[in-house]
């Protein structure tokens, strides 16, 4: 059995699950607000992100 796809959670408790994603690059703050609105409208789960 390949380990990178056990189950088994680690010594913390935590169980890796692979995820998938998109970055969309706003101009502004503005920008970022209109891009969420319109992709949640969309029906996408969204997490947002500031750097």
């Amino acid at each position: 059995m390949d380990p990178s796809k056990s189950k088994r959670p680690g010594k913390n408790g935590f169980v890796y699950r692979q995820q998938f994603g998109v970055i969309v690059l706003c101009k502004d703050e503005h920008h970022q607000a209109s891009v969420y609105d319109y992709l949640k409208q969309q029906g996408y789960k969204l997490k947002v992100v500031t750097v």
